[in-house]
């Protein structure tokens, strides 16, 4: 079974399991496919990943996120003008981490070369019928372009005339990044050649990204735009393969990345939910919608204070907020009745045994929200993915049925990144969730690669988040989150959707859907969602006014019934209505009853899925 975000892509996969690759193999072609499609990412971007191994029955998790680069400071954006990092341009990109994250995970376990990977994406980098959607949002963003000459060389090719993008269906060519990718299979073959092993051959072409002629025009590039990056930043950068996090729900270990992306909002918010008879309530009644509401609330407001890269110091205290405990003692805070407007961050040190050194700064943090509350307009909440012709995660919005400040609002909270999902025979699944490098994007010199702009998902300031303040070498907390679960220590979901701070709450309610209402897994990818925007947005605007929580916000699905509106509106809840109430959710569910395998792709999008 191969799933992601565009057919072609999901096509890459297919072929790569007929040549007799397995789900990882799969999974890197696709990565690479969707990459090479701009499919909200570029190949300068950050990749998440979750695999089951079932040689060893463990899930893993793979963290090719890049870093900050060398003089990345609060102090450097701050003297900008900044409040956070910024959304565009090279000063917004971390270094690199897909290659490495591709070529990390097939070394470790594929099976085939790198050459065979690739070979999908580079014939589409040598050219392919461009979908209407990438063309528009190339043309749409065609001024940002123009500021970058590397990327209005590559993406405007009918520079002058009325239409300065591609058309729909005009053959897209990418020379450039044709070049680069056959320089990383010419090491590989290169190494092959002089008696290395697969592993090492593959290792030979991430080394020549990350430190070999690649690495000398990506930072050239960069750097002549007005970026950071340095040859030390690219060569000390390594992805890194760690152990999950988990919960158990009902029987059901639930596993996501750990603290560096917003992963464990979902445990925790499982931990919370299992004290709740969600099933007794019913799928979106009123008091299901007011309890995934408050809890998802509470898992945020630790999300937002609390996370941070775990290899610097201070370090999460990631133990005690995925406590069960600690759960009981937070939903002691649900108002069965009302909303509550301003969820704080909780205090999980006691439940690891230790005190809380933050005390006096949640204190002032407190202060800081009650102080500029008045700053959010609450009445005209519509997310992005619900204008007309929308797509979530592109620029593309109804200016005509939407305030432009409301729809800059709307693409920051569901700015997103495109999902891949395998699994195969033999019981490899891997679920990934990778980002960055989205149109308009910045390309590194002749390299084709788009940079990322992962930057902005940083904080200057420890008031708002004391773990994830930017520092060179240091990965940003991102909304980037993959799914696995495991039952009866066997594969059961492998899950994933794209829709910045968003992501967490569409999966937690696919995962009940599945979990609690028995639906099926295609079924539980197009169920209508509640969305909450009572949270830190981790994407876009620089200014604290751009990104702050917007309490009682809710959106619910366009056929949500009078009376459950009236209700929720009577708790507290500025509701809207929207056809669309989820990102493009993927999702495979392992079937060991039967031997087989269900796949998912919801209507919210372009994905596409392909079993045999």
């Amino acid at each position: 079974m191969a799933i992601t975000g565009k057919p072609l892509a999901a096509t890459a996969g297919a072929m790569i399991f007929d040549r007799g690759g397995n789900a990882v193999d799969a999974a890197c072609a696709m990565l690479a496919a969707t990459c090479t499609m701009w499919d909200v990412l570029s190949w300068g971007g950050e990749t998440q990943a979750l695999i089951h191994n079932p040689k060893t029955g463990r899930v893993i998790a793979i963290n090719a996120l890049g870093i900050a680069p060398t003089g990345a400071t609060p102090e450097f954006f701050k003297e900008k003008g900044y409040n956070f990092p910024p959304e565009y341009g090279p000063l917004a990109a971390v270094t690199p981490g897909t290659p490495g994250g591709i070529c990390y995970m097939l070394a470790e376990y594929g099976k085939l070369s790198l050459k065979e990977v690739l070979a999908p994406a580079m014939e589409m980098a040598a050219g392919y019928p461009i979908d209407a959607q990438t063309a528009n949002s190339i043309e749409r963003g065609k001024e940002r372009i123009k500021q970058w000459p590397y990327s209005k060389a590559v993406f405007l090719p009918h520079l002058g005339e009325e239409r300065e993008a591609p058309e729909a269906g005009e053959i897209f060519v990418q020379e450039d990044l044709l070049a680069t990718l056959q320089k990383m299979v010419d090491a590989e073959q290169t190494a092959l050649k002089a008696g290395k092993t697969r592993k090492q051959a593959i290792m030979a072409a991430y080394d020549r990204f990350y430190t070999g002629d690649i690495a000398a025009e990506i930072v050239r590039g960069n750097r002549e735009q007005g970026g950071l990056f340095t040859m030390e930043d690219l060569a000390n950068w390594k992805p890194i393969q760690e152990e999950p996090l988990k919960t158990n729900y009902k029987g059901i270990d639930v596993y996501k990345l750990r603290e560096w992306t917003q992963g464990p909002v979902l445990l925790q918010a499982l931990n919370m939910l299992e004290n709740f008879d969600l099933k007794k309530m019913g799928y979106n009644s009123p008091e299901y919608i007011h309890t995934i509401y408050q809890t998802m609330n509470l898992a945020f407001a630790d999300r937002d204070f609390y996370y941070g890269d775990p290899y610097f110091n201070p370090q999460s205290p990631i133990k005690g907020l995925l406590s069960k405990a600690y759960a009981k003692e937070r939903i002691k805070l649900i108002n069965p009745q009302q909303n509550e407007p301003r969820p704080q961050p909780g205090d999980p040190y006691p439940f690891e045994g230790k005190s809380n050194p933050f005390k006096t700064l949640l204190s002032q943090r407190d202060r800081l929200l009650a102080d500029t509350a008045g700053l959010q307009e609450l009445d005209n909440f519509v997310p992005k993915h619900d204008a007309a012709g929308g797509q979530l995660g592109t620029l593309e919005f109804d200016l005509a049925t939407s305030e432009t400040a409301e729809s800059l609002y709307n693409d920051r909270l569901l700015r997103g990144t495109t999902t891949v999902e395998a699994a195969d025979a033999e019981g490899w699944v891997v679920s990934i969730t990778p980002s960055g490098g989205w149109l308009p994007a910045c390309i590194a010199g002749r390299t084709g690669i788009g940079m990322s702009q992962r930057m902005q998902s940083f904080v200057l300031d420890s008031l708002i988040n004391p773990f994830n303040v930017v520092a060179p070498g240091k990965r940003p907390r991102v909304t980037l989150t993959p799914s696995l679960a495991m039952k009866a220590g066997k594969p059961y979901l492998s899950f994933a959707v794209q829709g910045g701070d968003t992501q967490d709450q569409n999966l937690l309610q696919f995962f009940l859907n599945a979990v609690e209402f028995d639906m099926t897994v295609q079924r539980a990818t197009e169920a209508a969602n509640i969305n909450s925007n009572q949270l830190w947005l981790s994407l876009g605007g620089t200014q604290f006014k751009d990104r702050m929580p917007r309490p009682g916000s809710i959106l619910l699905g366009h056929d949500t019934s009078q009376d459950v509106v009236e209700q929720l509106k009577a708790m507290g809840y500025a509701v809207k209505l929207g056809n669309r109430t989820s990102g493009p959710i993927n999702a495979i569910f392992i079937d060991h009853e039967h031997g087989s395998l269900w796949g998912g792709s919801s209507n919210n999008g372009e994905d596409y899925g392909i079993g045999w």
